[in-house]
């Protein structure tokens, strides 16, 4: 979900990301971030990509289900729910054509999905009650201005049964953390939209909504929070890192083979630390829906 359009340091949402796609420098990032054009392209990658296979293992396998894709940005969400088979309306703040509401429809036009398109911010639904079977917020609650407002309002439009997958978000281990993590963070000196919680704050917050949490997933725990790293690449950006040391590159490579990485991964996520770290939430509405 886009934040304010413009943020704090003045530029918008939009602006900041015409500036990383005219920076050769950041390309590897723009494709981390599905920035790259054509749209079609990206949202293409997107719908072959190891998250989108992790998060297929948590969504119903039965066709023309309703599905919320909340703060669906530039629609690469939206495009593989419409794909898979769902009804797809996606709630989209801004009406950017790079990276917000008029791009999902120019990417929904392009290929004859019928995406239902909105503008408007989670905290503040224009839905009806239990309309949707599914709620998929990927980057959007650590946007919210208020975690308990907006997780009562995706309660609220999800039918008794529905499930709400609530993924990426970013982590910080107290408010202590947040300079480090708006520093580390390749956007937010530019239109100052980021932000982190606790994880207990999303927990709590979807608890007090009335969800039960079906799962919780650490920074390793799937490649839903690992992308855009593989574990093949996580362990050689782990072994580059240690390559000083006489011998420390074999034993990563060891400790972090696809052998081993299942393994290894929950104490991975234990022990993770770092300011802006992800987390993602797998959470029902309880009931049977009509």
């Amino acid at each position: 979900m886009s934040e304010a359009q413009h943020g704090e340091q003045g530029s918008s949402w939009e602006q900041a990301v015409r500036q990383l796609l005219g920076d050769p420098a950041k390309a590897e990032l723009v494709q981390a971030c599905y920035f790259d054009q054509p749209l079609e392209v990206a949202a293409d990658r997107y719908a072959a990509s190891p998250e989108w296979r992790a998060i297929g293992t948590f969504l119903p396998k039965a066709t023309g289900l309703a599905a919320l894709d909340l703060g669906a940005g530039n629609g690469i969400a939206s495009h593989a729910l419409a794909q898979a088979g769902f009804q797809v309306t996606a709630v989209e703040p801004d009406p950017s054509g790079l990276v917000g509401a008029a791009a999902i429809r120019g990417l929904a036009a392009r290929r004859s999905l019928a995406i239902e398109v909105i503008e408007s911010w989670g905290e503040q639904l224009p839905l009806p009650d239990a309309r949707f079977d599914i709620v998929l917020a990927r980057q959007v609650m650590h946007h919210a201005r208020s975690l308990e407002q907006l997780t009562a309002e995706l309660f609220r439009v999800l039918k008794p049964g529905g499930r709400l997958l609530a993924i990426r978000d970013h982590v910080v281990t107290d408010e202590a953390q947040l300079p480090a993590f708006y520093a580390s963070h390749p956007l937010h000196s530019q239109y100052g939209g980021e932000h982190a919680y606790t994880r207990a704050a999303y927990a709590d917050a979807l608890r007090s909504a009335g969800f039960l949490i079906h799962a919780e997933l650490g920074s390793f725990d799937s490649p839903i929070n690992l992308a855009p790293h593989t574990p093949e690449t996580f362990a050689d950006a782990a072994a580059s890192r240690g390559a000083r040391i006489p011998g420390a590159a074999t034993l990563i490579r060891q400790l972090l083979s696809p052998r081993m990485f299942p393994v290894i991964a929950p104490l991975l996520s234990a022990i993770d630390r770092r300011p802006g770290r992800l987390v993602s939430f797998v959470a029902d509405r309880p009931g049977i829906s009509a």
